[in-house]
């Protein structure tokens, strides 16, 4: 299970439709996480490091990031999250 982090471009954030997906919000926090199902989403704002048994991603405000199915993992938010998601 690995994390896809990439920067679009404003057409494939167009194409995608991503600034009509919904808004979640976060505080400088520590939590574990896991991902019933799939979810991509654009990070507005923040920085942040997903720590699973696997491997250690850090992003950041501009970064499009795939967390897939199944993913256990350990979120470290550094600066305030505002993203758009989608899950499935």
């Amino acid at each position: 299970m690995k994390i896809i982090v990439k920067k679009l471009s404003k057409l494939e954030i167009n194409k995608k439709n991503i600034y009509n997906w919904p808004i979640w919000k976060c505080d400088i926090s520590e939590f574990d996480w896991e991902y019933t199902e799939q979810e991509s989403c654009l990070l507005l704002k923040g920085d942040v490091e997903v720590i699973s048994n696997t491997e250690t991603v850090k992003f950041k405000a501009g970064d499009f990031v795939v967390f897939p199915k199944g993913l256990q993992c350990k979120w470290k938010v550094y600066q305030p999250v505002e993203k758009h998601y989608l899950f499935g």
